[in-house]
């Protein structure tokens, strides 16, 4: 971690604790005015402090990442993309609400929400009473959708489910999953401790993947899964029955406000198990970094697929022993966005698609193949991004299957460990592409592909011009002013003969 200035957090940690300065001094083994100017911001905080915070107060050292910050920076820019005042927040003040602030920078991000979820109710009570039935008690809430919800929680947990990991990886090792065909054996396991006989699915079932019946205790499956998936969909089924309270009480503890959101938590519970269980955590993360994360060998390796590696390559975040810290998603041909996940700190908007100057979509025109790009940010963050189609189909010549872009990146600081890097000059900062979050939230000018105007910024319109850059933005108030400004001084520097002086 770089020397970072956060005085301010480091000060609301101590308050919240009820400690005065001398005291925390000296559980953490340090000078009072050591601690005063760490407090005032004339001192970094250190990794060994850090550490002993962690040690002594048993503080989260996440929460002091920059991992984090950047989260939140990525989300403020987004909720005050629409900044009703006109003026645009620089992203130096976004950076220090951030680092300084975060509490502060929670409660915007929050304020924004609900916000957007007002205006939709408008929207809704508009929409009901142009239709004569202005009944406000019969009006739709404003609420996210349930996946949303489900995608939140796992989004707030890093995508990493310890206890369910923890758990899977000693079954796996007791049931020796890795020392023979682990469909055989999970079968076995269903059979030999809950009565659960695994038959293929009849022809009526031809669209179910997976279907358990509990008054029979038949689980069958569709024939025409590959093994990997066949052997998925056994530990899936497993885990309703070998962590069933686990869930329950995951599920319990989770934000959701709906049934139907704690149904699709479960499931996507008992998935993430049947990941771990398939893909133990100590074994698959050595094997990972042996082969430096090459995904096709490894899906060779451990007898699944393409898209299952990814999604496993993302949940490893177990603090004493972190993989590359991934990011994943997929996408449709339309742009559209099926699964997003996130073991660190990149920020996938929730305003607008996508970026199409991304990867993930070029590997339609390449299906099959794996594509590489070094991607930049607009605050400047460059990113290693691995892409690659997978298709889905269980019918055969002529019947309709599913095709999807799979797109997994890292921090370009993990680069150099994956395989992907190989002839990438990762040091030339004008070698990555720039990309954004989506065009509505992305604030980059000079951008050719622009589909939508930036959120919040009022469009340059003049027939006298044809500009290459879609949507032109007129600058803000402050762009103009201070050019203003600096007209002004150069006309009276050019009258009095001396140089104009710039403004900081």
């Amino acid at each position: 971690m770089k020397k970072t200035f956060m005085g301010v957090r480091l000060r609301s940690l101590r308050e919240e604790r009820g400690l005065s300065q001398l005291a925390l001094a000296q559980q953490l083994g340090l000078s009072p005015s050591y601690l005063n100017q760490i407090e005032q911001n004339q001192r970094p905080l250190t990794v060994p402090v850090l550490l002993r915070l962690h040690a002594t107060l048993g503080v989260d050292i996440q929460a002091f990442s920059e991992d984090e910050e950047a989260r939140l920076i990525a989300s403020l820019r987004e909720a005050l993309a629409d900044n009703p005042g006109g003026d645009a927040v620089a992203l130096a003040e976004l950076r220090e609400v951030a680092t300084q602030m975060p509490a502060v920078g929670r409660a915007l991000v929050a304020l924004h929400q609900r916000h957007r979820d007002a205006m939709e109710q408008l929207e809704a009570l508009a929409g009901e009473l142009g239709d004569g039935r202005g009944d406000l008690a019969r009006l739709p809430q404003a609420r996210p959708m349930p996946f949303e919800e489900v995608r939140d929680f796992f989004f707030a947990h890093q995508n990493h489910i310890a206890p369910l990991d923890e758990a899977a990886e000693a079954f796996a090792a007791q049931w020796k999953l890795r020392e023979g065909n682990p469909g055989d054996r999970l079968a076995h396991r269903l059979l030999e401790a809950h009565g659960v006989h695994v038959v293929p699915a009849e022809d009526g079932d031809a669209g179910a993947q997976r279907r358990f019946d509990p008054a029979s205790r038949v689980l069958r499956l569709s024939p025409h899964l590959e093994p990997g998936q066949h052997a998925f969909q056994l530990a899936t089924q497993l885990a309703f029955f070998e962590v069933a309270d686990m869930l329950d009480e995951l599920v319990a503890a989770a934000p959701l406000s709906s049934d139907t959101a704690r149904s699709l938590a479960r499931i996507g519970l008992a998935n993430y198990f049947a990941a771990a269980l398939l893909l133990p955590y100590g074994e698959f993360l050595e094997t990972a970094e042996h082969l430096r994360y090459d995904i096709d060998q490894l899906a060779r390796r451990f007898g699944v697929g393409f898209e299952t590696i990814c999604h496993r390559l993302s949940s490893l975040q177990r603090p004493e022993a972190r993989g590359v810290p991934f990011f994943l998603i997929r996408v449709d041909r339309a742009g559209n966005i099926s699964k997003r996940q996130s073991a660190t700190h990149f920020h996938f908007s929730k305003t607008g698609g996508t970026c199409p100057l991304w990867n993930v979509y070029e590997a339609f025109a390449q299906p099959g193949r794996v594509l590489t790009q070094l991607a930049r940010m607009p605050d400047g963050r460059a990113y290693l991004w691995i892409a690659r189609t997978v298709s889905h189909g269980y019918r055969g010549y002529g019947s309709p299957n599913k095709t999807f872009s799979i797109g997994l990146g890292c921090d370009i600081s993990h680069a150099t460990r994956l395989v992907y890097s190989k002839g990438m000059d990762l040091r030339d900062p004008e070698v990555p592409t720039p990309i954004g979050a989506g065009c509505k939230v992305c604030e980059r000018e000079t951008c050719p592909q622009r589909a939508f105007p930036f959120v919040g910024r009022p469009l340059d319109v003049d027939e006298n011009q044809s500009r290459f850059m879609p949507y032109a933005a007129a600058p803000d108030k402050h762009s103009t002013a201070r050019a203003a400004s600096l007209k002004t001084a150069a006309r009276r520097a050019a009258s009095s003969g001396s140089p104009p002086r710039r403004s900081p």
